[in-house]
């Protein structure tokens, strides 16, 4: 099975939409070379599957609601089913990665493989990644190079290779967990549920004119209230969250549609002014929209 070309594919609401696998053998293999670049950015997204992230050469911060990490050469982490996150190249960065759903390997829900061990797991709310370090647990990162390769490649019977590999990790974790699975007194992660309704709000309508007030009743909470989740879960205020969410839909749309001027697009992703739009573009950019269209296309 070949590797799946990277590229993410959004709703509203940040859920990707791209299929990993097929319905037959829901798991995907990416690879991908990564620079210090707008363009570059992974953003802020989550699915149902489980994603493995392994860094072949060079760096990659990654962050999911709450906390950020810087992953290096050798590093490799395990993000679960449904967590949002973000990576961006720290100068340059390689990366391979699994994403799998979690019925790859517990087959029906019935089984055991999924009663006992994978919705324990996958409900744990310890559990929203883990982080193993170049030389720490190498037979995690074997059992992952494993999979990947085989999957690469091709080779006969990749599809028993890549589940018993996946499985291994999956039972590792597990173990990992395994206090924290059996705990009943880990309140609900609410920040992440409201960061997701206020995210989708953003993107649904980053056109308009949106308020600081309107984003924070999304999720029926207070302007401070909002602006700590925020500044908590994803580091950015709501407004400059907005502001770069509006920028990246501006330099997609730069090269979408290039038979639309420079002032359309301005309109098209929520800025009041052509001027205002080159200005804060050539913050992220380092380059004029122009420049940056003429360039890519």
């Amino acid at each position: 099975m070949a590797l799946q070309e990277c590229g993410l594919n959004l709703n509203k609401e940040s859920k990707e939409l791209q299929p990993h696998g097929s319905l037959e053998f829901p798991c995907a293999g990416y690879s991908s070379c990564h620079k210090e670049r707008p363009e570059d950015v992974i953003p802020w997204h989550w699915h149902d599957e489980i994603e493995i992230v392994h860094i072949v050469n060079g760096k990659m911060e990654i962050k999911i609601p709450s906390q950020s990490f810087l992953l290096e050469k050798g590093d490799c982490v395990v993000i679960n089913s449904n967590v949002l996150h973000y990576g961006a190249a720290v100068v340059e960065c390689e990366l391979r990665s699994l994403v799998f759903s979690p019925a790859l390997i517990t087959g029906n829900e019935e089984f055991v493989f999924a009663k006992k061990y994978m919705q324990p797991l996958l409900t744990c709310n310890n559990f929203s990644h883990y982080f193993i370090k170049a030389g720490n647990n190498e037979n995690v990162t074997h059992w992952f190079n494993c999979a990947f390769e085989a999957l690469a490649e091709d080779c006969y019977g990749y599809e028993f290779i890549v589940r018993e590999k996946l499985s291994r990790i999956c039972l590792f974790l597990y173990g990992e967990f395994i206090p924290q699975v059996d705990s009943r007194d880990i309140p609900l992660n609410q920040d992440n549920l409201r960061i997701r309704k206020m995210l989708a709000y953003i993107h649904k309508n980053f056109a308009d004119d949106i308020s600081l007030s309107e984003i924070a009743g999304i999720a029926d909470i207070s302007e401070r209230e909002c602006l700590r989740c925020f500044q908590k879960t994803i580091q950015l205020s709501p407004i400059q969250y907005l502001l770069k969410y509006r920028v990246m839909q501006g330099g997609a749309m730069l090269l979408k549609s290039p038979a639309d001027s420079i002032s359309e697009i301005a309109t098209s992703c929520g800025f009041d002014s052509p001027s205002n739009f080159a200005k804060t573009f050539k913050r992220f950019y380092n380059c004029t929209p122009r420049q940056y269209r003429n360039l890519n296309i």
